[in-house]
């Protein structure tokens, strides 16, 4: 999320957290804020932090605890609920006793749009703070081991949307529309209400993202009158409990958002026993399939993105687009849904004085353990990514384009992975084998992507093979030439697509929308049309104040 220029100096000093990591011990450079309860400082086996529940505006333990482990050394560091289903009744009322016209709306409570920007605007500054970003960004990479400048970006992005929406930004998401009637005193204003008939909205995030995702989507529903109940995966959710208890610390009511840690059937069942009637859900495209379905088709998706990106004929700025490239495919070790998971290479970037493929093994081989530029991976074992890589590497034509190794001279839990940044290559022409397609677009979670090499006049190839992709979520065109980035565009239907020289898949900026496309339940982030496709509904309402002296013949 950071700018090319701004990016290079970030991690030419991003600090290493590896040592306070592993062994409990850095000089710190600032004490954790006063409204924080944990200090990843000081999170060890010996000294575990503990996370809690938030239900009705109290603060709670479960019966029971989760011990979450340090991904780099499998030590036991945080302790965190593990509310069980005879736990879950306040959250189900809760769901229950929310207004069905919701917390506030254009007719109701309208100070809370006021309250709600200033709560933005306080908790900007509170962000700005050296401390609280340091802070925020310590502990993102305590449970979620990206780079410092990884961690950044996500401080960065928040803060900056919560400028945004600081001031009247709150109250414009309800702004309506108006139109004259067929007579005088008639008049017809579209509002944004809600969602119809709100009892409780909820958000579901995963791991990846430990503070941007889970952050601004809930705001987003609170935003809109909704009352929230906030789950995240219980490995970085500490983040997330940080984050509120910082917006209380700034005026944000405790009421409006719940907070629960469980695990995936539990807050199935609160969903269910409280009839959740909009959940935003970010993560497996299993998951979100078996949620549209119990949920009967309440639900918006910002689901699984097996992501390409294509290299055009017009070969420029080789240097960045390979650092860009890099990056899309291996930062945070390619735990991203926006991540870079098939790079298509036009033949002329495969010439002797261009040799991207030997640029890309060049910056994948600088990646670090040490600074965190490479980094565990939270979902796939190490032998299950090597397995999945044999697998791509028994496609006819496939080869090994760089990597293919496990780290050694590490600590990393079992079941957790630990691999070099990979590259599997083919030609575009295994990809018309159903069954090698279905091998080399299964998306991996980790520092994996698969490589397709095609020549002048294949580009038809190209677009049905990503016209065949069952995710929609990002894509990058990596060319100046109008005509093909034109092709392309007008044939696939990728929701977030850049393009042009810079063009990208990762490091959404806060100012344009981040979703998938292609399907009805698709969500977004980031911006005012997201937050009113995803938490609110169109309300009419027809005023019609008269004359009423002249009545109009019987019909």
């Amino acid at each position: 999320m950071l700018a090319w220029h701004a990016m290079k100096t970030t991690q030419a000093v991003a600090r290493p957290l590896t040592s306070l990591a592993r062994h409990g011990a850095s000089r710190r450079a600032f004490a954790a804020p006063g409204w924080a309860t944990v200090d990843p400082e000081t999170m060890s086996a010996a000294q575990p932090a503990e996370g809690m529940n938030l239900c009705g505006g109290s603060w709670s333990k479960s019966k029971h605890s989760q011990d979450i482990v340090d991904p780099l050394n499998g030590d036991a560091f945080l302790k965190v609920p593990n509310t069980g289903l005879d736990e879950i009744e306040p959250f189900v009322q809760r769901m229950a006793s929310v207004p069905r016209s919701g917390l506030h709306n254009p007719f109701k409570n309208p100070d809370r749009y006021v309250m709600l920007g200033e709560v933005c605007g306080a908790a900007a500054r509170e962000m700005f703070k050296p401390e609280v970003s340091d802070y925020f960004c310590r502990l993102i990479q305590r449970v979620a081991p990206k780079s410092y400048a990884q961690a950044g970006g996500e401080i960065k992005a928040v803060r900056t949307w919560l400028q945004d929406y600081s001031g009247n930004s709150v109250r414009m998401l309800a702004e309506s529309q108006g139109l004259p009637g067929d007579h005088p005193g008639q008049s017809t204003v579209g509002y944004r209400m809600p969602q119809l008939y709100v009892w409780c909205r909820t958000v579901i995030t995963p791991f990846n993202f430990p503070l941007e995702i889970c952050s601004l989507q809930t705001l987003s529903a609170v935003f809109m009158g909704n009352q929230c109940t906030t789950k995240v995966d219980w490995k970085v959710a500490i983040v997330m409990e940080q984050f509120l208890r910082m917006l209380h610390a700034c005026g944000l009511p405790k009421a409006d958002v719940d907070y629960i840690y469980c695990d995936g059937p539990v807050f199935n069942e609160v969903l269910l026993r409280g009839d959740a009637k909009m959940t935003l859900f970010t993560g497996s495209q299993r998951v979100a399939d078996k949620l549209a379905v119990e949920l009967k088709g309440k639900v918006k998706l910002e689901d699984a993105g097996f992501d390409w990106k294509i290299l055009g004929p017009d070969v420029m700025d080789v240097d960045f687009v390979a650092w860009q490239a890099d990056h899309d495919a291996y930062g945070f070790a390619g735990q991203k849904c926006s991540a870079q998971s098939m790079l298509f290479m036009h033949e002329r970037l495969g010439q002797r004085q261009v040799d991207i493929v030997g640029r890309l093994a060049k910056l994948a081989g600088q990646r670090s353990l040490e600074n965190l530029t490479n980094c565990p991976v939270l979902t796939w074992p190490t032998e299950k990514i090597l397995d999945h890589m044999e697998r791509c590497l028994s496609i006819p034509g496939a080869t090994l384009a760089f990597g293919g190794q496990p780290l050694t001279g590490h600590r990393i839990p079992p079941q957790y992975g630990a691999v070099e940044p990979t590259a599997v290559r083919l030609p575009i022409e295994a990809l018309e084998d159903s069954g090698s397609f279905d091998m080399a677009t299964t998306e991996l979670f980790g520092p994996f992507q698969v490589l397709v090499d095609y020549k002048e006049g294949q580009q038809s190839k190209v677009i049905e093979a990503i016209n065949r992709m069952p995710n929609h979520l990002t894509a990058g065109i990596v060319s100046n030439n109008p005509i093909f980035i034109n092709e392309v565009l007008g044939n696939s239907i990728t929701g977030t697509t850049y393009a042009g020289a810079r063009a990208r898949t990762t490091g959404a900026p806060v100012q344009h929308w981040f979703g998938p496309s292609g399907d009805v339940r698709a969500g977004g982030i980031h911006t005012k049309h997201a937050i009113q496709l995803c938490w609110s509904s169109h309300r009419e309402v027809i005023y019609d104040y008269g004359p009423t002296s002249q009545i109009p013949p019987q019909s």
